[in-house]
């Protein structure tokens, strides 16, 4: 099989606006697609149940659609992303590989990953080529007008929408048939070799066709409401896309397509757009600043004055939900039933966690990476950073959440406190379910902190360090 083309496929499992596959067929060529299993690499990354599930529907979903157009794909069972370079070299020596095409993935080990890859086919002959199909506007194209990357998202965000009509913002449409080839497609494991596998695929459907539905449904029915119903976790105001975009079911350029054709309102300056822009933010800073792939702080003169505590039990009562504030623990069963969590209670939990507990940002960062099926690295890193304000453009120290006060503001007939804590279904009034300890004479625990006297003990640490 002279001459073909190998697409590597990895988080971004579409037909649609990929722009690695699309190149690889452009001229109906034969072309391969390969997948390689790494379950070493995925646990050392802490990769969740649900979102490798989520992921393994998907490739099972595109794996059919790609035959249909004689594509056939093969999975490499390997262990660690050092494995993947000889695997690679080895199938296209099988197939007689003239070009292998990829979509970049921004995490440093990923990076390191592909860099050995790339060396490597390079050193055999084979042509590679890279492509940025995670993001609308690649790295190193936002900058400041002294040429170094932005450290704070507003400016950043300017400059984005600046340069977005520099770049290409069509939408590339699904490759056609490719010349046939007699190549079998491989299964994919169950488990993909990697631990068992589960998630809600009633809340998020494989397919691009699901995600496709989901993201028009929302941009028409709902987005115009976004910025002013998007903070209240009872209320069904988000997009939910975050699953699909975290697999690249979805891409970011369908979805600023879809919003600057379906939106009523000013789509460039939607508030909807604006989170896809802080994904790209995130992005951006990976690339330029390395060492955060290393979970270092993006701010280490602030982490230097927090002493962070080594308290085990309270922490496991915030993983398990059970701190005694409702609003915090509505969110951690909501996260531990679905693999998702509306995203102000994630600022929240996380400000709990960080500012009242003092737990290390790390500890949290790792279990929202184990549990959430919309596990995304860096979206993931800023938000822990921001919450414990050692990040880029982060909160300042002193902004700690009151879970209470949150509660009431965002859930005040503590609608959503009640779904997920049942108990608190027998308490009367949206206040009275968010006090602290609502609900222990029916089986909720007391609160594992006094608010008042663990704020002022964090702030004090803080001044003082």
């Amino acid at each position: 099989m002279a001459d073909t083309r190998l697409v590597w496929l990895r988080n971004d499992l579409r037909l649609a606006d990929n722009p690695a596959l699309a190149h690889a067929c452009r001229d109906g060529s034969p072309v391969v697609a390969v997948v390689t299993l790494t379950p070493k690499s995925w646990e050392a990354h802490g990769e969740s149940a649900a979102r490798m599930g989520l992921w393994r529907d998907q490739l099972r979903t595109i794996a059919r659609e790609l035959q249909q157009r004689n594509v056939p794909l093969r999975v490499l069972r390997l262990a660690h992303f050092d494995d993947c370079a000889q695997a690679l070299v080895q199938l296209a020596a099988e197939l007689s590989v003239a070009e292998l095409t990829f979509n970049y993935e921004y995490p440093l080990n990923e990076r390191n990953r592909d860099r050995a890859v790339c060396a490597a086919l390079a050193s055999v002959g084979v042509t590679v080529r890279g492509f940025h199909g995670e993001l609308i506007i690649p790295p190193g194209q936002v900058l400041t007008g002294q040429g170094g990357p932005f450290k704070v998202y507003t400016p950043f965000s300017r400059a984005w929408q600046k340069r977005l009509p520099d770049f290409d913002r069509d939408v590339l449409p699904p490759p056609g048939p490719v010349a046939a080839n007699a190549l079998p497609g491989d299964a994919v494991p169950d488990d993909l070799d990697y631990q068992p596998l589960s998630y809600r695929s009633d809340l998020w459907p494989a397919g691009e066709a699901a995600a496709s539905e989901q993201l028009n449904r929302f941009v028409i029915e709902q987005e115009a409401d976004y910025q002013r119903l998007r903070d209240y976790p009872a209320r069904e105001a988000t997009s939910r896309l975050s699953p699909y975009l975290t697999i690249g079911a979805l891409s970011p350029r369908q979805c600023l397509a879809v919003l600057r054709a379906q939106s009523a309102g000013d789509w460039l300056h939607s508030s909807w757009l604006n989170e896809l822009v802080w994904r790209e933010f995130y992005r951006h800073l990976l690339v330029a600043f390395p060492g955060l792939s290393r979970l270092e702080p993006f701010r280490p003169e602030v982490e230097a004055k927090i002493s962070w505590q080594q308290n085990d039990a309270a922490f496991a009562a915030w993983c398990r939900g059970e701190t005694g504030f409702p609003i915090v623990d509505a969110a951690m069963k909501q996260l531990l039933e679905t693999g998702w969590m509306h995203n102000r209670l994630r600022m929240v939990v996380a400000s709990f966690l960080t500012k009242l507990l003092r737990v290390d940002w790390r500890l949290g960062a790792d279990f929202f990476m184990r549990h959430l099926i919309d596990a995304d690295f860096a979206s993931n890193l800023g938000g822990w950073q921001w919450s414990s304000s050692v990040g880029a453009d982060a909160a300042p120290y002193f902004r700690i959440f009151n879970p209470q006060a949150q509660g009431e503001k965002f859930d005040p007939d503590g609608r959503f406190v009640a779904h997920w804590l049942p108990p608190l279904r027998a308490v009367d009034g949206g206040k009275a379910r968010h006090a602290p300890g609502a609900g222990a004479v029916l089986g909720r625990p007391a609160p594992i902190i006094d608010y008042k006297k663990a704020r002022a003990a964090s702030l004090d640490d803080y001044q003082n360090g």
